[in-house]
């Protein structure tokens, strides 16, 4: 059914500070959270989507998946018909395939490694990870995001998971574990298909009809000898594939660039992009917290101005 649905895809190659939420919010759902990850949106989903609440789309693409984040908070909302969920990390993408078609099974899985801890041991946590480094399973990648410091994922120069166990938790739970992977299936099945690959390859089957969320990482996390991400994004080849969208006439939301404390991740993209800037206050800062620093993270959330056409009355924002 998923890939006579998905054929298409398969087949296909001013700044403004928010001050209030775009318009009224419902309250909170507790939606389904099974990839534990630094830097997701889960919290910030609602209020990036707010911005296009009143829409609805053919298919949500999200190509630097992650923990998907806004793709769930977006099939909660009924946001599109059709869901794409891409990461250039193939057993992440391998993960979010086996949620989406066989929870049961990964959830079994997660149990049987979590149980195998020993009373906490971190040498468990080490053998598992050099288990995933070599053969990639989903299923330690799994628990290794899950038992990780801060679930903060880091990657050696040569792709390999390195980061340490967190020596105060066990990660989450596996009856919680089996909640989440179950919630996650319940509204993404027969909705949602997984992409492989590059960022580009994911979304050249985007139209007008549809929505491009991306959440690349930002300029300066992917160097070093201990990169928060998978892999880096050139910033010149992301502002010309923003380019190809604006002539597409495809939209999209974008965040990318920010400031924790008094340090700046990348420079706000340039102006002749069809896009508005709107500074989000994300909270304390994870990384920050990790290093012993109490500080605030501001996100730049970029929205294709035909998504802010529409004037609303219960919109309050104010220039920076």
């Amino acid at each position: 059914m998923m890939r006579a649905l998905f054929a298409e895809i398969e087949a296909a190659p001013g700044v403004e500070r928010e001050s209030e939420p775009a318009r009224p919010m419902k309250p909170r759902v507790e939606l389904p959270h099974p990839i534990p990850y630094q830097g997701s949106k889960r919290l910030l989903a609602p209020r990036i989507l707010s911005y296009v609440a009143d829409r609805r789309f053919r298919r949500l693409y999200e190509p630097f998946s992650g923990s998907a984040a806004i793709t769930i908070a977006a099939s909660h909302m009924r946001l599109a018909t059709e869901y794409v969920i891409g990461d250039s990390l193939a057993s992440l993408a391998a993960l979010w395939q086996h949620i989406l078609s066989e929870p049961a099974a990964l959830a079994d899985q997660y149990e049987c490694l979590w149980a195998a801890h020993e009373e906490g041991s971190i040498e468990h946590y080490y053998r598992i990870r050099d288990a995933f480094n070599q053969q990639q399973d989903p299923a330690h990648l799994l628990y290794l995001l899950a038992r990780c410091v801060k679930n903060a994922p880091r990657f050696n120069r040569n792709g390999l998971f390195n980061q340490s166990p967190d020596k105060r938790r066990l990660g989450m739970r596996p009856t919680k574990m089996r909640c989440e992977l179950f919630g996650a299936h319940v509204l993404l099945r027969d909705r949602a298909c997984v992409m492989t690959g590059d960022f580009e390859g994911t979304i050249a089957g985007a139209t007008g009809d549809d929505l491009v969320y991306m959440d690349p990482p930002y300029e300066g996390t992917s160097t070093g000898t201990d990169k928060r991400y998978y892999e880096s994004m050139d910033r010149v080849r992301l502002i010309r594939a923003l380019e190809g969208l604006d002539r597409r006439g495809v939209p999209y939301m974008l965040s990318y660039d920010g400031q924790s404390g008094t340090k700046r991740y990348g420079d706000y993209l340039p102006e002749h992009l069809d896009v508005k800037r709107i500074e989000l206050a994300a909270g304390r800062s994870s990384q920050a917290t990790l290093n012993g620093r109490n500080e605030t993270t501001i996100e730049s959330l970029y929205v294709s101005r035909s998504l802010l056409d529409r004037p609303r009355a219960t919109e309050t924002r104010r220039a920076v």
